[in-house]
């Protein structure tokens, strides 16, 4: 890398690098932040300063920076086979021995994967697959995949389709035909403001599926996808009672079950999946990021054997795949990594030690007096900033106060994600309790920030 100040870095930056997700102008007169090295769960950027990154990199890096055996991995394999495709009746030792290492890891109803590069890929090979999958039992009509509001799938044509995000679907004529939403189980907006409790409101939540079935004929509904927490959409945790009783309305009409794993699974609930975590059976699951810890990019859907045999035994070609199918080095890599969460217990320590912690440290700040809700599930966090606490009201969205939060976290050494004003942590599953204080620490430092510049905006 060669060595430039921050200015110069920020000006090749806005002269070439188109962003994503991104106000292009925005970025380029406000100078991009660069980061250059990283260490176990600090970031450092090119003024040196030092960052606590409670966002996993975004969701990925679960075993932390500069892990060795990772590094090894990737080196080893550019060095004896830096790539070969699957196409052509064709395989590498790195993608053979990750798929029965996953078969392994992952519930018992999966013994097969199809590998990509992405959480996006991923679910766009599981429109297809399920397509696919009626079409061999002779039901072409099942197309209708069933998403949520709120819901994150990825931003291709079909993830971004799945996807329940307002401002991607006005860009770009989305979502694509035969997908469609019902409402997310957030239970602070939605619930609460009816007087249900949450056990209640998870039953209620989970009628709108069976709702929509209704609406649009069991005979057309192919699956139902979603994520077991929603991530992007900011960290919603649905009520105990929502996915058995989704799970329920699948089997009730024969359709699919697809459980987008990408950021809750390899040990981010307190399970290696958020299936497992929430107690439900999906036929299909797609994973990415925690496969590799971000290092090298992989994803992959995981299939079921009830979908599986149908595609082997019926199916003859599938038309479908990637250039880097699974690429032998992102393979190894993915190898390394499931090894090192295995060999540190990574998955047990968060549901038996730093997850539970996380949760105690994480109810002190229902006190302050701009949090309306926090909650946690394993390593992944919420804070909720309102403007009246007792009544919960929210802020109005033009005041931008989880920016203003977000700013302050930066500002103060700290990666806290804004999600409107719902303040999201997923931090590396190395974490111990003394860093998880620090981060507690930082995270209270800016929550009173944001309350002192709220103050002063409103007289006082």
């Amino acid at each position: 890398m060669s060595e430039r100040t921050t200015a110069q870095w920020q000006a090749a930056d806005a002269a070439h690098f188109l962003h994503p997700f991104t106000d292009f102008q925005l970025l380029a007169a406000k100078g991009t932040r660069v980061i250059t090295r990283a260490d176990n769960i600090h970031l450092w950027d090119s003024e040196g300063k030092k960052i606590l990154d409670a966002m996993s990199g975004l969701w990925c890096v679960n075993v932390g920076y500069a892990q060795q055996a990772l590094i090894d991995a990737a080196t080893a394999q550019l060095t004896q086979l830096p790539f070969y495709n699957a196409f052509f009746q064709t395989a590498t030792p790195p993608a053979i021995e990750l798929a029965e290492l996953l078969a392994e890891v992952t519930p018992p109803q999966f013994e097969h994967v199809f590998f990509c590069n992405s959480g996006s890929e991923g679910n766009d090979t599981v429109v297809r697959m399920v397509r696919r999958y009626w079409d061999l039992l002779g039901q072409p009509a099942r197309k209708l995949i069933i998403s949520r509001n709120n819901a994150y799938h990825g931003s291709t044509m079909a993830g971004a389709s799945l996807s329940g995000m307002s401002g991607m679907h006005a860009q770009g004529g989305l979502p694509i035909p035969d997908i469609t939403h019902i409402e997310q189980p957030y239970w602070y907006e939605l619930g609460r403001p009816l007087g249900l409790s949450r056990d209640d409101f998870g039953r209620l939540a989970a009628s709108w599926l069976e709702d929509k079935i209704l609406a649009v004929g069991p005979e057309r509904v192919a699956a139902f996808i979603g994520e077991p927490i929603q991530g992007a959409g900011g960290v919603i945790i649905p009520p105990a009672t929502y996915w058995p009783a989704v799970q329920a309305i699948c089997e009730r009409y024969g359709i699919l079950l697809v459980s987008d794993e990408v950021i809750c699974g390899f040990g981010r609930t307190g399970q290696w999946w958020g299936s497992e975590t929430f107690g439900t059976r999906p036929d299909l699951m797609t994973f990415a990021k925690g496969v590799t810890s971000g290092y090298i990019p992989l994803g992959g859907v995981m299939v079921g054997e009830r979908v599986a045999r149908v595609l082997i035994e019926r199916g003859g070609e599938f038309n479908h795949g990637y250039t880097y199918s699974g690429h032998p080095v992102a393979c190894a890599v993915a190898l390394a990594n499931i090894r090192l969460i295995r060999r540190e217990r990574l998955v047990e320590r968060v549901r038996e030690d730093t997850g539970p912690y996380l949760a105690t440290q994480f109810a002190s700040l229902k006190e302050h007096p701009l949090v309306g809700d926090a909650e946690t599930c394993g390593l992944m966090g919420a804070v909720l900033l309102v403007m009246d606490k007792h009544a919960g009201t929210p802020f109005a969205a033009e005041l931008g106060v989880g920016m203003l939060c977000r700013g302050h976290c930066f500002g103060n050494g700290l990666i806290m994600r804004a999600v409107g004003d719902r303040m999201i942590i997923a931090p590396p599953l190395v974490i111990t309790r003394a860093q998880i204080d620090d981060m507690m620490a930082l995270i209270h430092r800016c929550l009173d920030l944001t309350w002192a510049d709220v103050r002063a905006a409103d007289g006082g």
